[in-house]
Protein backbone atom coordinates (compact mmCIF):
# COMPACT_ATOMS: atom_id res chain seq x y z
CA UNK A 1 0.00 0.00 0.00
CA UNK A 2 2.80 2.52 1.06
CA UNK A 3 4.79 1.82 -2.38
CA UNK A 4 1.23 2.25 -3.88
CA UNK A 5 0.90 5.72 -2.81
CA UNK A 6 4.63 6.58 -3.52
CA UNK A 7 3.98 6.31 -6.78
CA UNK A 8 1.01 8.40 -6.83
CA UNK A 9 2.69 11.11 -5.53
CA UNK A 10 4.28 12.14 -8.57
CA UNK A 11 1.57 11.79 -10.92
CA UNK A 12 -0.84 13.72 -8.61
CA UNK A 13 2.22 16.57 -8.94
CA UNK A 14 2.36 16.62 -12.76
CA UNK A 15 -1.46 16.61 -12.77
CA UNK A 16 -1.36 19.63 -10.75
CA UNK A 17 1.08 21.32 -12.46
CA UNK A 18 -0.13 20.88 -15.43
CA UNK A 19 -2.64 23.76 -16.07
CA UNK A 20 0.68 26.05 -14.95
CA UNK A 21 3.14 24.84 -17.40
CA UNK A 22 0.84 25.14 -20.18
CA UNK A 23 -0.26 28.68 -19.16
CA UNK A 24 3.87 29.68 -19.05
CA UNK A 25 4.12 27.82 -22.63
CA UNK A 26 1.13 29.88 -24.11
CA UNK A 27 2.40 33.06 -22.01
CA UNK A 28 5.93 32.85 -24.11
CA UNK A 29 4.04 32.05 -27.11
CA UNK A 30 2.17 35.25 -27.03
CA UNK A 31 5.27 37.51 -25.55
CA UNK A 32 7.45 36.49 -28.98
CA UNK A 33 4.03 37.04 -31.34
CA UNK A 34 3.81 40.71 -29.45
CA UNK A 35 7.93 41.18 -29.99
CA UNK A 36 7.70 40.03 -33.77
CA UNK A 37 4.32 42.33 -34.30
CA UNK A 38 6.79 45.41 -32.76
CA UNK A 39 9.82 44.81 -34.97
CA UNK A 40 7.69 44.77 -38.09
CA UNK A 41 5.69 47.93 -37.29
CA UNK A 42 9.35 49.26 -36.92
CA UNK A 43 10.85 48.04 -39.62
CA UNK A 44 7.51 49.35 -41.66
CA UNK A 45 7.57 52.50 -40.01
CA UNK A 46 11.25 52.96 -40.97
CA UNK A 47 10.99 51.93 -44.29
CA UNK A 48 7.93 54.32 -45.02
CA UNK A 49 10.27 57.67 -43.46
CA UNK A 50 12.65 56.93 -45.48
CA UNK A 51 10.33 55.79 -48.85
CA UNK A 52 8.59 59.63 -47.72
CA UNK A 53 11.91 61.32 -47.67
CA UNK A 54 13.48 59.72 -50.85
CA UNK A 55 9.91 60.90 -53.00
CA UNK A 56 10.34 64.05 -51.23
CA UNK A 57 14.24 64.73 -52.89
CA UNK A 58 13.16 63.06 -56.03
CA UNK A 59 9.61 64.69 -57.63
CA UNK A 60 10.14 62.67 -60.37
CA UNK A 61 10.00 59.72 -58.43
CA UNK A 62 7.26 60.44 -57.20
CA UNK A 63 5.53 61.47 -60.27
CA UNK A 64 6.74 58.33 -62.06
CA UNK A 65 5.09 56.42 -59.07
CA UNK A 66 1.54 58.00 -58.95
CA UNK A 67 1.26 57.46 -62.72
CA UNK A 68 2.02 53.81 -62.26
CA UNK A 69 -0.46 53.61 -59.44
CA UNK A 70 -3.21 55.52 -61.05
CA UNK A 71 -2.56 55.89 -65.37
CA UNK A 72 -3.91 58.56 -66.95
CA UNK A 73 -7.00 57.21 -68.96
CA UNK A 74 -6.49 57.33 -72.59
CA UNK A 75 -7.27 60.62 -74.83
CA UNK A 76 -9.96 60.32 -77.00
CA UNK A 77 -9.33 60.21 -80.75
CA UNK A 78 -9.65 63.83 -82.19
CA UNK A 79 -12.39 64.24 -84.32
CA UNK A 80 -11.45 65.74 -87.73
CA UNK A 81 -13.40 69.41 -88.50
CA UNK A 82 -13.88 70.06 -91.95
CA UNK A 83 -13.40 73.87 -92.24
CA UNK A 84 -16.40 75.42 -94.42
CA UNK A 85 -14.97 76.34 -97.77
CA UNK A 86 -14.11 79.83 -98.55
CA UNK A 87 -16.99 80.86 -100.49
CA UNK A 88 -19.50 79.44 -98.06
CA UNK A 89 -18.06 82.02 -95.77
CA UNK A 90 -17.93 84.86 -98.22
CA UNK A 91 -21.67 84.40 -99.46
CA UNK A 92 -24.03 87.17 -99.29
CA UNK A 93 -27.66 86.56 -98.96
CA UNK A 94 -29.42 86.04 -102.53
CA UNK A 95 -30.32 89.75 -103.59
CA UNK A 96 -33.52 90.08 -106.06
CA UNK A 97 -32.45 91.74 -108.99
CA UNK A 98 -34.67 93.51 -111.96
CA UNK A 99 -33.80 91.63 -115.47
CA UNK A 100 -31.39 93.82 -117.28
CA UNK A 101 -30.53 93.54 -120.91
CA UNK A 102 -28.92 90.73 -122.29
CA UNK A 103 -25.17 91.79 -122.65
CA UNK A 104 -23.29 91.19 -126.31
CA UNK A 105 -20.37 89.34 -126.45
CA UNK A 106 -17.94 92.53 -126.38
CA UNK A 107 -19.85 93.86 -123.79
CA UNK A 108 -19.57 90.94 -121.66
CA UNK A 109 -16.08 90.52 -122.36
CA UNK A 110 -14.86 94.39 -121.58
CA UNK A 111 -16.54 94.31 -118.06
CA UNK A 112 -15.68 90.56 -117.42
CA UNK A 113 -12.49 89.64 -118.98
CA UNK A 114 -11.05 86.75 -119.63
CA UNK A 115 -9.94 84.28 -116.64
CA UNK A 116 -6.73 85.08 -117.09
CA UNK A 117 -6.54 89.05 -116.49
CA UNK A 118 -8.60 88.55 -113.53
CA UNK A 119 -5.80 85.82 -112.65
CA UNK A 120 -3.11 88.44 -113.03
CA UNK A 121 -4.70 91.16 -111.05
CA UNK A 122 -5.70 88.55 -108.05
CA UNK A 123 -1.56 87.40 -107.91
CA UNK A 124 -0.61 91.38 -108.28
CA UNK A 125 -2.77 92.06 -105.46
CA UNK A 126 -2.31 89.48 -103.24
CA UNK A 127 1.33 89.90 -103.15
CA UNK A 128 0.96 93.92 -103.04
CA UNK A 129 -1.67 94.04 -100.05
CA UNK A 130 -0.16 90.12 -98.38
CA UNK A 131 -3.62 88.87 -98.71
CA UNK A 132 -4.10 85.34 -98.90
CA UNK A 133 -4.48 83.81 -102.39
CA UNK A 134 -8.11 82.41 -101.67
CA UNK A 135 -9.33 85.51 -99.88
CA UNK A 136 -7.85 87.33 -103.04
CA UNK A 137 -9.36 85.48 -105.45
CA UNK A 138 -13.20 85.69 -104.55
CA UNK A 139 -12.30 89.45 -103.52
CA UNK A 140 -11.87 89.83 -107.72
CA UNK A 141 -14.03 87.58 -108.65
CA UNK A 142 -16.98 89.39 -106.66
CA UNK A 143 -15.88 92.59 -107.66
CA UNK A 144 -15.64 91.45 -111.45
CA UNK A 145 -19.23 90.08 -111.07
CA UNK A 146 -20.96 93.09 -109.06
CA UNK A 147 -19.13 95.40 -112.00
CA UNK A 148 -20.65 93.28 -114.33
CA UNK A 149 -24.32 93.79 -112.95
CA UNK A 150 -24.51 97.46 -112.26
CA UNK A 151 -22.28 97.99 -115.00
CA UNK A 152 -19.04 99.69 -113.77
CA UNK A 153 -15.39 98.62 -114.13
CA UNK A 154 -14.33 96.24 -112.11
CA UNK A 155 -10.94 97.85 -111.44
CA UNK A 156 -12.10 101.19 -110.13
CA UNK A 157 -14.31 99.15 -107.66
CA UNK A 158 -10.79 97.32 -106.44
CA UNK A 159 -8.76 100.56 -106.79
CA UNK A 160 -11.05 101.52 -104.20
CA UNK A 161 -11.24 98.91 -102.01
CA UNK A 162 -6.92 98.84 -101.91
CA UNK A 163 -7.19 102.45 -100.79
CA UNK A 164 -10.11 102.30 -98.70
CA UNK A 165 -8.86 98.88 -96.52
CA UNK A 166 -6.12 98.08 -97.96
CA UNK A 167 -8.12 94.66 -98.53
CA UNK A 168 -9.29 94.21 -94.83
CA UNK A 169 -13.08 93.35 -95.29
CA UNK A 170 -13.48 94.15 -91.04
CA UNK A 171 -11.40 97.73 -91.08
CA UNK A 172 -13.50 100.60 -89.62
CA UNK A 173 -12.85 103.73 -89.31
CA UNK A 174 -13.64 106.50 -86.35
CA UNK A 175 -16.30 107.70 -87.90
CA UNK A 176 -17.99 104.19 -88.15
CA UNK A 177 -17.10 103.35 -92.09
CA UNK A 178 -17.01 100.15 -92.53
CA UNK A 179 -15.54 96.60 -94.67
CA UNK A 180 -13.58 96.95 -97.32
CA UNK A 181 -15.18 100.02 -99.12
CA UNK A 182 -15.79 101.56 -96.53
CA UNK A 183 -19.23 102.20 -96.36
CA UNK A 184 -21.05 104.31 -94.02
CA UNK A 185 -23.64 101.23 -92.82
CA UNK A 186 -25.93 103.72 -91.08
CA UNK A 187 -26.16 106.76 -93.26
CA UNK A 188 -26.64 103.76 -96.35
CA UNK A 189 -28.98 101.22 -94.63
CA UNK A 190 -31.37 101.31 -96.69
CA UNK A 191 -28.83 99.54 -99.09
CA UNK A 192 -28.30 96.78 -96.85
CA UNK A 193 -32.29 95.95 -96.12
CA UNK A 194 -32.17 93.05 -98.69
CA UNK A 195 -28.62 91.82 -97.74
CA UNK A 196 -30.08 91.06 -94.40
CA UNK A 197 -29.38 94.35 -92.59
CA UNK A 198 -26.76 96.55 -91.63
CA UNK A 199 -25.05 94.12 -89.66
CA UNK A 200 -24.33 92.59 -93.13
CA UNK A 201 -21.47 95.55 -93.35
CA UNK A 202 -18.75 93.35 -92.92
CA UNK A 203 -19.80 90.81 -95.25
CA UNK A 204 -17.50 90.98 -97.95
CA UNK A 205 -19.91 89.98 -100.83
CA UNK A 206 -22.68 92.96 -99.25
CA UNK A 207 -19.37 95.66 -98.62
CA UNK A 208 -18.23 95.21 -102.07
CA UNK A 209 -22.16 95.25 -103.28
CA UNK A 210 -23.39 98.46 -101.64
CA UNK A 211 -19.89 99.86 -102.13
CA UNK A 212 -20.21 99.74 -105.71
CA UNK A 213 -23.57 100.85 -105.57
CA UNK A 214 -22.58 104.01 -103.98
CA UNK A 215 -20.12 104.89 -105.88
CA UNK A 216 -21.72 103.78 -109.40
CA UNK A 217 -24.20 106.74 -107.96
CA UNK A 218 -21.99 109.03 -107.42
CA UNK A 219 -20.33 109.11 -110.67
CA UNK A 220 -23.88 108.96 -112.83
CA UNK A 221 -24.68 112.36 -110.70
CA UNK A 222 -21.19 113.84 -110.51
CA UNK A 223 -20.79 113.44 -114.38
CA UNK A 224 -17.13 112.04 -114.20
CA UNK A 225 -15.54 109.76 -112.10
CA UNK A 226 -13.23 112.30 -110.36
CA UNK A 227 -16.38 114.31 -109.05
CA UNK A 228 -17.42 110.74 -108.27
CA UNK A 229 -14.56 109.88 -106.36
CA UNK A 230 -14.62 113.33 -104.55
CA UNK A 231 -18.22 112.62 -103.11
CA UNK A 232 -17.59 108.93 -102.02
CA UNK A 233 -15.10 110.53 -99.97
CA UNK A 234 -17.15 112.77 -98.73
CA UNK A 235 -15.35 115.43 -100.07
CA UNK A 236 -18.00 116.75 -102.30
CA UNK A 237 -19.04 119.74 -100.35
CA UNK A 238 -15.05 120.94 -100.38
CA UNK A 239 -12.47 122.50 -102.58
CA UNK A 240 -10.16 119.56 -102.60
CA UNK A 241 -10.21 115.86 -101.18
CA UNK A 242 -6.38 115.77 -100.10
CA UNK A 243 -5.60 113.45 -103.17
CA UNK A 244 -7.87 110.67 -102.02
CA UNK A 245 -9.05 111.17 -106.09
CA UNK A 246 -5.31 110.89 -107.25
CA UNK A 247 -4.67 107.89 -105.21
CA UNK A 248 -7.44 105.86 -106.55
CA UNK A 249 -6.97 106.66 -109.84
CA UNK A 250 -2.92 105.92 -109.36
CA UNK A 251 -3.78 102.43 -108.31
CA UNK A 252 -6.30 102.13 -110.84
CA UNK A 253 -3.96 102.75 -113.56
CA UNK A 254 -1.75 100.28 -111.94
CA UNK A 255 -4.23 97.84 -111.99
CA UNK A 256 -4.74 98.62 -115.80
CA UNK A 257 -1.31 97.74 -116.53
CA UNK A 258 -1.39 94.72 -114.79
CA UNK A 259 -4.61 93.65 -116.27
CA UNK A 260 -2.75 94.07 -120.16
CA UNK A 261 0.11 91.73 -118.69
CA UNK A 262 2.55 94.47 -117.77
CA UNK A 263 5.11 93.92 -115.62
CA UNK A 264 4.31 96.45 -112.43
CA UNK A 265 6.00 96.47 -109.38
CA UNK A 266 3.80 95.66 -105.83
CA UNK A 267 6.31 98.07 -103.72
CA UNK A 268 5.71 101.66 -105.04
CA UNK A 269 8.35 103.54 -103.36
CA UNK A 270 7.70 106.98 -101.84
CA UNK A 271 8.65 109.82 -103.68
CA UNK A 272 11.33 111.44 -102.14
CA UNK A 273 10.56 115.23 -100.84
CA UNK A 274 12.00 118.10 -103.41
CA UNK A 275 15.26 119.32 -102.24
CA UNK A 276 14.85 123.53 -100.91
CA UNK A 277 15.72 126.00 -103.35
CA UNK A 278 18.50 128.15 -102.43
CA UNK A 279 16.83 131.50 -101.16
CA UNK A 280 17.20 134.07 -104.15
CA UNK A 281 19.97 137.24 -103.40
CA UNK A 282 18.78 140.81 -103.41
CA UNK A 283 19.54 142.56 -106.45
CA UNK A 284 21.82 144.94 -105.24
CA UNK A 285 24.12 141.91 -104.09
CA UNK A 286 23.43 140.32 -107.74
CA UNK A 287 23.70 143.34 -109.26
CA UNK A 288 27.34 144.25 -107.63
CA UNK A 289 28.72 140.67 -107.74
CA UNK A 290 28.18 140.02 -111.54
CA UNK A 291 30.62 143.04 -112.83
CA UNK A 292 33.04 141.47 -110.09
CA UNK A 293 32.66 138.10 -112.02
CA UNK A 294 33.59 139.03 -115.03
CA UNK A 295 35.65 141.29 -114.27
CA UNK A 296 38.91 141.26 -116.95
CA UNK A 297 42.45 141.20 -115.11
CA UNK A 298 44.20 144.79 -115.14
CA UNK A 299 46.73 145.13 -117.33
CA UNK A 300 50.49 145.84 -114.56
CA UNK A 301 51.53 149.08 -114.60
CA UNK A 302 54.98 150.70 -115.80
CA UNK A 303 57.48 152.20 -113.55
CA UNK A 304 56.56 155.96 -114.66
CA UNK A 305 52.98 155.54 -114.32
CA UNK A 306 52.93 153.59 -111.20
CA UNK A 307 55.36 156.41 -109.80
CA UNK A 308 53.16 158.97 -111.22
CA UNK A 309 50.49 157.57 -109.53
CA UNK A 310 52.06 157.76 -106.43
Amino acid sequence: MINRFTGLAPAARLLALGPVARFGAQRITLRSLFTTAQHALTIFGVTAIVTIAVLYARPDLAHNLSRALAPAPAPAAPVAVAAPPLHELMEAPAVTVAERPTLTAAEEKALLGTRKQQQWVTDWLAKRYRVAGDAANMLVSTAYMTAREIKLDPLLILAVMAIESRFNPFAESPVGAQGLMQVMSKVHHDKFQELGGVQAALNPVANIRVGSLILKDYVTRGGSVEAGLKSYVGAGAFETDDGYGSRVLAEYNRLKQVSAGKKVPTFTPTPAPAAPAAPALPATITAKSEPEQHREPEEPKSEPEQLAGL
